[in-house]
């Protein structure tokens, strides 16, 4: 087969599942186009016409809550606030926080008692907790997936091209062949494990992807064995996209090495949805037009402003953020503010022989070692017992570079924590999500 005809084949192929996807589309989410129009358009505003319309979208959702919500008339009640009372953004301090706790005991109670049209059933992982199921209006869910082609958009990639996905894979036999169906349809395929033979099949699938995304810790492995194994590096790829987990710094050597690229960061959350997407120029713009966020003693405080069905106002999502100053410009020229980084989980405790610490003490420590000696570390910290922790480390140390570490550590938890490290640490399992910290007390 020449050339020309290669090319044409390819052609004919990409316009087969864009076929696919329109219908798909129109089935599942008929006012994805609207939306996606609309935040085409909303990106080249300026920030006072962003937030007048996140002013306006905060007053109609809180409205719309307050009329239609059992939970949110009771609690804006209970807390003698009105949604007349909302005059600006600031006054979003005014309404109660919503907790996690909230959600699952309530759920029945947050659920509006409008009749939508249609509505999506979605589901959180439970990772951190309880699961939760809730129901998403089309509107809001066709938003969220809008806002998430926006940010492809950004970097040149269409949601039906060739893609590699990342994820996890604890499958039966049943699920297995679903998932392949779905991924079929979707222009999908994926690692199912790291074994030669299925992952240098996986490795050839990639010489024809135009973006690879999911688990970053996944992305990173595959990275490193392509680049191990000196196999055929892709050539078309246009974005590698992490979710869900951590991107570490030491990860973008072999990504770009392997793929072109360094991993960007998409954030968000199933309950208030895609909350920033990073730009070429390597920030985390705001989804403004979707969420509002506060900061609270470095926790994310998120409200969902398109959602109706199961409203999520002044949410403590459990993370805890970095948000650039508001005076912070792009070079891609979107006014968007910046989330400077996601640093981690929030209500992890480290426990010392007499104190106890906060999980965050570990992003600080590996970030001074990033920023004042250059060292960029994988790891994870596993604490078994209270006094003692273990420093998991992928990267093989020399005796300067682990007492730069040793130092970081005292410099935390003084000799209140004993601590090993181990370094050249190869982690067991890398199908499923990679936790920085994990904690068995």
């Amino acid at each position: 087969m020449g050339k020309s005809e290669v090319s044409l084949e390819r052609t004919y192929r990409s316009m087969l599942y864009k076929i696919i996807f329109d219908i798909g589309k129109r089935l599942r989410n008929p006012s994805i186009d609207r939306w996606f129009a609309f935040l085409k358009e909303s990106e080249k505003w300026d920030i006072e016409t962003l937030e007048k319309y996140q002013l306006q979208r905060l007053q109609e959702i809180v409205s719309f809550a307050y009329e239609h919500s059992e939970f949110y008339r009771k609690t804006f009640d209970e807390a003698k606030v009105h949604p007349s009372h909302i005059q600006s953004l600031s006054d979003v301090t005014k309404l109660p926080i919503l907790e996690k706790k909230d959600v699952i005991a309530c759920n029945a109670q947050i659920h509006t008692k409008f009749k939508f049209k249609k509505v999506h059933v979605a589901t959180t992982s439970g990772s951190t907790g309880d699961s939760l199921v809730f129901n998403r209006d089309e509107s809001a869910d066709s938003f969220n997936r809008a806002a998430i082609f926006r940010g492809y958009s950004w970097h040149g990639v269409e949601p039906w091209q060739r893609n590699g996905y990342f994820w996890g894979f604890d499958f039966t036999a049943f699920e297995r062949i679903k998932v392949w169906f779905l991924d079929r349809l979707q222009n999908r395929f994926r690692v199912f494990n790291y074994q030669d033979r299925e992952f240098k099949r996986f490795a050839r699938k990639l010489l024809k992807a135009q973006y690879i995304h999911g688990y970053s810790s996944m992305i990173y492995q595959s990275a490193k064995l392509i680049n191990q194994w000196n196999l055929p590096k892709p050539k078309n790829i246009k974005m590698v996209k992490g979710t869900s987990e951590k991107i570490y710094d030491s990860y973008h050597e072999e990504v770009i090495k392997a793929f072109g690229h360094k991993v960007i960061s998409e954030y968000g959350a199933t309950e208030p949805g895609i909350m920033a997407f990073e730009c070429p120029e390597g920030n985390m713009h705001m989804n403004m037009e979707g969420v509002l966020i506060e900061k609270i003693d470095n926790e994310i405080i998120v409200t969902n402003l398109q959602m109706k069905s199961f409203p999520v106002i002044r949410y403590r999502l459990g993370d805890y953020i970095e948000l650039a100053p508001k005076t912070k410009q792009c070079a891609c020229g979107r006014a968007h503010y910046i989330v400077e980084e996601v640093t981690g989980r929030i209500g992890e405790n480290v426990y010392g022989n007499k104190q106890v610490y906060p999980s965050l003490y570990f992003y600080y420590i590996f970030k001074n070692l990033g920023k004042k000696h250059n060292l960029k570390l994988t790891y994870q910290v596993v604490q078994e017992t209270k006094g003692r922790l273990t420093f998991n480390i992928e990267e093989k140390l020399n005796q300067d570079q682990k007492q730069l570490l040793e130092n970081e550590i005292v410099n935390y938890f003084s000799d209140d924590i004993a601590y090993t490290i181990t370094d050249g640490f190869k982690k067991e399992k890398v199908n499923s999500k990679s936790k920085s910290f994990i904690s068995y007390i």
